[in-house]
């Protein structure tokens, strides 16, 4: 007697038709299952990043990050600093981040990093950047040159060598940004220096 062959082993087929098709009724491969369970835990990752937390850059914020970044290193090669290169910049957001961590870095010392200096405490060395009485001229330009070459009979280093034209216009950028650009401005006689 010979034996019969065992028949195919074959999947089991489900139950339904559809167009007189029938399929097989298997498991599937754990690679598809670990995409589809990555991709899962993506996307709970993600929505929570943007949409919950709020933490990410929306599309226009990013838009405008970039738009920013572009304009600064548009007025950052512009061949002459002017008042009105000096304002453009105090309105950048690049421009006035990098000018607020210069100010931190070099000015906060005397003038506070409120920049309130003496009005906060009468006891500092460096005047009130914040208000519109200023002792060496108020305009961009003439911020620029106090910073440049500083006011050494009033206690204020000559800061151009030491920051260079980029780090000053940075520094003048973040001070221009908590003032109006039409804003009237005062010199106050008592605070210059002595004529010779």
């Amino acid at each position: 007697m010979t034996p019969t062959p065992n028949p195919p082993l074959e999947d089991p087929v489900r139950p339904h038709t559809y167009d007189g098709i029938q399929e097989y009724d298997k498991r599937l491969p754990n690679w598809w299952l670990m995409t589809l369970y990555a991709s899962i835990v993506f996307w709970v990752g993600y929505w929570s990043y943007y949409e919950w937390f709020r933490v990410g850059l929306t599309g226009p914020q990013q838009v405008e990050k970039a738009i920013n970044e572009i304009d600064a290193a548009k007025l950052a090669s512009a061949p002459a600093i002017d008042n009105a290169s000096l304002w453009k910049m105090s309105r950048n957001p690049v421009f006035v981040d990098a000018g607020k961590a210069t100010f931190d870095s070099n000015c906060a010392a005397c003038h506070f990093a409120s920049m309130r200096g003496k009005s906060e405490n009468p006891a500092a060395i460096g005047p009130d950047l914040t208000d519109t009485k200023w002792l060496h001229g108020g305009t961009p330009v003439e911020i620029y040159d106090t910073i440049t070459k500083g006011v050494l009979i009033k206690g204020m280093p000559t800061w151009g060598p030491v920051l260079g034209a980029k780090k000053i216009s940075e520094a003048v950028a973040y001070i221009l940004s908590k003032h109006a650009e039409n804003e009237k401005i005062e010199i106050d006689p008592a605070g210059a220096p002595p004529q010779k």
